[in-house]
């Protein structure tokens, strides 16, 4: 168990607004949104400019910066796999097929539905390299989209998933990116320093979840143009806004367990039904040896594509619209998509958490890519050139266009929009949710701030869509989220750096504590104290199998815990050490009281020894056929101790405690672990 750093935090009984980040913010959002309906054609010029910029300077680190963090996250899973995103006691609180449906969902949209039969026509008619319409380019523009919508982006979002899940539900700190730098900058990140990071994620997430929705809105409205004769046009998009956003603001006030849940789990089926009916009715076997085909050509071409600049080739147009578009759009998705997958992640490991993010979205991916794209693909090469043109040239046509080709065409368009609809509205709702919870100070990191700011982000975001979409549609929307990503980007590697440095310390202090003498001391006090009353081993399994209340836990806390620390404090004082007894009533989390015994270190620089008993609610564990119902509780008295695990002390006597204590204290005082963060700043 690492060090906790509760005791950085600043004192939050209930929500309450960051009012910096969130001015900061909200007026960035007005200002751009006005320039943008006032001033739309300097708008589109002045964003067109700045992309042209960054694709000729930083293109490459956006490149480069993408398989890094692929590879990192490898890494942390490889080395540091075991570690669990909360305390060594917590399991994950959703099933995996529940977890699944709302990573998958919270990341991939509408847009994939656009980009899955949109790419591959582009690809295939117009590629980066080589002849158009050829068997080579047929293969490749069904790869591409693989590429942009697979485990390089997933990889970005599984970095910010892990720093925050680490630093909030093990390390104690506020479920935030700004949390993610405490080992770089220490206590500033309760200052300007993580303020400033918080407005980069708002910023950054606002504009990335616009360009998709904007996406998804445009696509919307050509469905139900289909369906219904609506016209094509900013009026019925801003109606559609309008509408999704309310959606979103009744979803999102809902919470998590109510609304993104239940919605996330209904669209990914709808969407695998949808795509089950394409594969089934149409050309089947095709689709299927295609399928394997294209699994075997991103295997073998992934190396090469992943840290392709094209620097003897390059194309600044195909470049700016295709890879760096992505690669931006993911690095301004990362922070929200991370934040919420931690919120939904707690209990699993680093490595449960990289191989189900690597790999579950995009057996999704897989599966919708190959089965639209080389539709799409089928249909251009049997002769039907006009199709192609339409899916390259007008995307959110194409994708209703093929569909109007397959049995049931109105039902299966129907079904289509309303898949849509759903990947829209958990996009929108997810996105209110996160922007309004970075936008505030929150008591522990299961809550969620108050309506009202979700409410305002979500109305925020449906008038930045409507400012893009007016001053150039969907390239406007491009444009901004690769001007908006590069702030990100940078904190991205900061990001990776404090994430290593703090896995780093937990690693290394556990193997120095692994040495220690902690458990032989217990255990043969034990065993004298108790070998005439059958052990203390009886005890231990009678309260595994029963629960404990919060009266019994805190008289617990009060009748051996509390007296074993004051006896130790007594005894250490006497040899001139300084100590102190701290008391703790707020709520972190699931923590409802604390009691901290503290030793300052004897020099500068140097951590303080903390040994920190805490009452945690906790579910009650069940056996065999027995099921957990939502009040099925228990409240254990628990040690987080540096490099010592977490367990439970709940019946333990005096004794056995002051031995613990006294343990740690002589470990930690032959080690003098030095930080490596300057936490005193």
């Amino acid at each position: 168990m690492a060090r906790t750093y509760t005791s950085d935090l600043p004192v939050v009984n209930e929500p309450r607004p960051k009012w910096l980040v969130f001015g900061v913010a909200a007026v960035f959002t007005v200002v751009v949104s006005g320039w943008a309906l006032f001033a739309p054609a300097n708008a589109e010029g002045v964003l067109g400019a700045a992309v042209e910029v960054i694709g000729d300077w930083v293109g490459w680190a956006y490149i480069a910066l993408a398989t890094v963090v692929l590879a990192f996250v490898i890494y942390l899973a490889i080395r540091f796999g075991r570690v669990r995103l909360g305390q060594d006691t917590d399991r994950p609180e959703f099933s995996t097929f529940a977890w699944a449906s709302m990573l998958f969902a919270a990341g991939i949209g509408t847009d994939v539905m656009f980009f899955a039969v949109a790419e591959p026509a582009t690809q295939f008619l117009s590629p980066p390299s080589g002849e158009p319409g050829t068997v080579q380019a047929a293969r490749e523009a069904v790869v591409w989209p693989l590429f942009h919508y697979g485990v390089t982006g997933w990889g970005m979002y599984a970095l910010m998933g892990i720093a925050l899940g680490y630093f909030a539900h093990r390390r104690g700190l506020p479920l935030a990116v700004r949390s993610a730098l405490y080992p770089l900058v220490g206590r500033r990140i309760h200052g300007a320093v993580g303020h400033a990071a918080d407005i980069a994620t708002v910023l950054g997430t606002i504009f990335g979840v616009a360009t998709s929705l904007g996406i998804g809105v445009v696509m919307l409205n050509v469905g139900l143009g289909v369906l219904f004769g609506f016209e094509q046009g900013v009026p019925v998009q801003v109606g559609l806004v309008v509408l999704a956003v309310a959606m979103a603001t009744i979803s999102a006030t809902t919470g998590v367990d109510k609304g993104i849940r239940i919605l996330s789990q209904l669209n990914v089926a709808l969407a695998l039904v949808l795509a089950g009916w394409v594969l089934v009715t149409g050309h089947t076997t095709y689709l299927l040896r295609a399928a394997v085909m294209n699994v075997g050509d991103f295997v073998s071409m992934f190396p090469g594509l992943t840290l392709n600049t094209m620097a003897y080739d390059y194309d600044a147009l195909w470049m700016n619209s295709w890879t760096l578009f992505f690669w931006a759009w993911w690095v301004a998705w990362a922070s929200f998509v991370g934040m919420f997958l931690a919120r939904i992640s707690r209990g699993r490991t680093i490595r449960q958490f990289v191989i189900g993010t690597l790999l579950i979205p995009f057996s999704y991916i897989l599966m919708w890519v190959t089965v639209f794209g080389n539709a799409t693909i089928k249909r251009i090469t049997d002769g039907d050139t006009a199709f192609g043109q339409v899916a390259a040239d007008s995307p959110e046509s194409g994708f209703f266009e093929l569909l109007s080709q397959v049995p049931l065409a109105p039902a299966v368009i129907a079904v289509a929009t309303f898949v849509g609809l759903l990947f829209y509205v958990t996009s929108a709702d997810s996105g209110a949710l996160v922007m309004a919870n970075l936008c505030s100070e929150l008591p522990h990191a299961e809550a969620d701030a108050k309506p009202w700011l979700r409410i305002f982000w979500a109305a925020a975001t449906g008038v930045i869509t409507i400012a893009m979409l007016i001053v150039g549609g969907i390239t406007a929307l491009q444009y901004a989220t690769v001007v908006m990503g590069v702030p990100f980007a940078i904190v991205m590697v900061l990001v990776m750096l404090g994430l290593h440095r703090a896995l780093s310390e937990e690693e290394r202090t556990s193997l120095a504590y692994q040495r220690s003498v902690r458990g032989a001391v217990v255990g043969r006090i034990a065993a004298q104290d108790r070998n005439s009353t059958g052990g203390s081993w009886k005890r231990r399994l009678a309260r595994q199998f029963g629960s404990v209340t919060q009266r019994q836990a805190e008289a617990e806390l009060s009748a051996r815990v509390i007296p074993a620390m004051e006896e130790v404090r007594s005894e250490l004082q006497g040899h001139g050490v300084d100590v102190a007894i701290n008391h703790e009533e707020i709520r972190l989390e699931s923590v409802v009281k604390a009691v901290t015994l503290l030793v300052p270190a004897a020099e500068e620089g140097y951590e303080h020894f903390e040994y920190r008993v805490q009452i945690r609610e906790m579910r009650a564990p069940t056996y065999g056929r027995g099921m957990i119902e939502a009040d099925d509780t228990t409240y254990e008295v628990e040690t987080l101790v540096p490099g010592g695990g977490v367990y439970n002390i709940m019946g333990w006597s005096e004794e056995e405690i002051a031995h613990d204590i006294l343990n740690h204290f002589t470990w930690w005082s032959g080690t003098f672990i030095k930080p490596e963060a300057d936490v005193q700043a």
